[in-house]
């Protein structure tokens, strides 16, 4: 019923940059707060950043500044560009569409992994 497909994850160099997409389907995608988690082993999943449908933005400290999120609403898309890359960014990406702004839930993804590494 509920798809969340990411896409762009990979392998990159520290100060390099990727682009992560996901596209939705099943969802009225235009309701619902974007975002993308991220986890690591052992650690809980984090919220990276995320984007309410009105476009109101939040990002971790983490990443502020070096992320950012952005939504096509037309393409049932959410983007996630990253950019200065930290080795401590290595993690699975997952993508999020929950019912309310800054809100966990309600749909997941399968997730992408990024690792930064030289």
């Amino acid at each position: 019923q509920v798809q969340l497909v990411e896409s762009g994850g990979g392998l990159v160099q520290p100060g390099g940059s990727l682009r992560l997409s996901c596209t939705a389907s099943g969802i009225v995608f235009s309701t619902y707060a974007m975002g993308w988690y991220r986890q690591t082993p052992g650690k809980q999943r984090e919220l990276v950043a995320q984007v309410s449908n009105g476009g109101n933005s939040y990002y971790a400290a983490a990443v502020k500044g070096r992320f950012t999120i952005s939504r096509d609403d037309a393409n049932n898309t959410v983007y996630l560009q990253m950019n200065s890359l930290k080795p401590e960014d290595t993690a699975v990406y997952y993508c999020n569409a929950a019912r309310f702004f800054l809100a966990r839930g309600n749909y997941w993804g399968q997730g992408t992994q990024v690792t930064v590494s030289s």
